[in-house]
């Protein structure tokens, strides 16, 4: 469906009438005063990641395997150019993240569960990363071009679940890629594994010079310990990365991730097995990092980013997340590295929310993941939209 509306991209503003039903928009009291959550684009396939072009059009992935261009509330045809993957399970095509210099270059990287026989493997799938260019057309489309693959993990698995994959971008340009262990808890601990852990790569895969490297580590390891981190943001103002990560029957966290350091997985966590019976050794042990917070019951934390804008000024700097299976938003509330409170936002009410960014225009963007899903589009109750256009560079250069 077309929602007819004013401004571009996520800024348009919906008609109800364009709505089944005349329900358009979902309201709710928070500590930022009334809420409203107004539907952008509908009809959307597990989309998986969010991202907002130079120009305010939306860049979204679908898990089945396609990445689409949403303008104005209408969702474009497939990108041809993306890579073959495993759409199985929590396999698909997932993150999406645009290089520093995407308005000149249209550089873009995809993460995504790989089949073996692309990476020249027997059998089984594992996460990899694509670099290639976003060749924007005249008449709206797109189509990738130069596509390498610049990472994939060291040991493909028959396992479809357990990702991670997300890809936040450091200040210095290099990427860190978030990693699940698989379903195999094991090997969040093997350091010769690139499973459950945070790699930093350089932007063509290289390794960068001062990544931690702790004797017997694999050298693109960040940091290790992880069960499935489904979130990641880096703090602009000096270049931090945060995590959240899904944990068993309780036990999600939210992790600042330091080099070198390991976050416990399975040895430590606050879940326990889905059978009840304990995981691991406890919740601390020396030598094993404690998350800043940790949910139970779980929410199944997907997707996180910072607050900034003029439309949230009491949440400046406070990291917003989605909630899969506990159906949510949860504002973080940070004081400089701590937690110091959470806030649900939504409950119930929006769906599983896999992704979540802001826009150019200050609000809120949450992407629900179904077979037939919606972007939201949340804001302080009755504040206008922001023009786009005002703040917006060019795209990259047509072909």
């Amino acid at each position: 469906m077309r929602f007819q509306g004013l401004g571009i991209g996520g800024c348009a503003l919906v008609v109800a009438a364009t709505l089944t039903g005349g329900a358009f928009a979902q309201e709710m009291e928070s500590s930022a005063g009334r809420l409203e959550a107004q539907v952008v684009a509908e009809g959307l396939d597990h989309p998986w990641a969010l991202e907002f072009l130079p120009d305010g059009r939306m860049l979204v992935t679908e898990r089945s395997g396609t990445m689409r261009i949403i303008a104005d509330g209408e969702v474009g045809e497939p990108i041809e150019g993306v890579p073959a993957v495993v759409a199985q399970g929590q396999g698909g095509l997932l993150d999406v993240a645009l290089a520093p210099d995407f308005a000149t270059s249209g550089r873009i990287y995809l993460s995504y569960a790989e089949p073996a026989e692309s990476a020249g493997q027997n059998r089984g799938t594992g996460t990899a990363v694509m670099a290639a260019t976003l060749a924007l057309d005249e008449a709206g489309g797109a189509q990738l071009a130069d596509g390498e693959v610049i990472f994939r993990m060291n040991h493909f698995t028959p396992s479809n679940r357990h990702f991670g994959s997300r890809i936040a971008i450091g200040n210095d340009g290099n990427l860190f890629v978030t990693l699940g262990e698989r379903g195999q808890a094991e090997r969040a601990q093997d350091v010769s594994d690139l499973a459950g852990a945070v790699v930093r790569i350089g932007p063509d895969g290289s390794i960068p010079a001062d990544n931690p490297q702790p004797e017997g580590w694999a050298p693109e390891l960040w940091s290790k310990g992880h069960r499935n981190p489904q979130g990641a943001v880096v703090r602009e103002s000096d270049g931090q990365l945060f995590i959240v990560e899904h944990g068993a029957r309780g036990g999600d966290e939210v992790n600042m991730p330091r080099a070198g350091a390991n976050y416990g997985w399975p040895i430590i966590t606050y879940g326990v097995d889905y059978s009840g019976l304990p995981i691991g050794e406890g919740t601390e042990q020396e030598g094993l990092e404690q998350p800043l917070h940790y949910w139970d019951p779980s929410i199944s934390p997907s997707g996180l980013t910072f607050v900034s804008g003029e439309l949230f000024p009491d949440w400046e700097g406070d990291l917003i997340t989605g909630g899969l299976s506990g159906r949510t938003m949860v504002r973080i509330d940070m004081e400089g590295d701590e937690v110091v409170g959470t806030e649900p936002l939504f409950e119930g009410q929006l769906g599983r929310v896999r992704d979540v960014r802001i826009g150019p225009d200050g609000a809120i963007y949450a992407v629900i993941d179904s077979g037939s899903a919606e972007i939201f589009r949340i804001a302080p109750g009755g504040r206008a939209c922001q023009a786009l256009s005002e703040s917006a560079v060019p795209s990259p250069p047509s072909p």
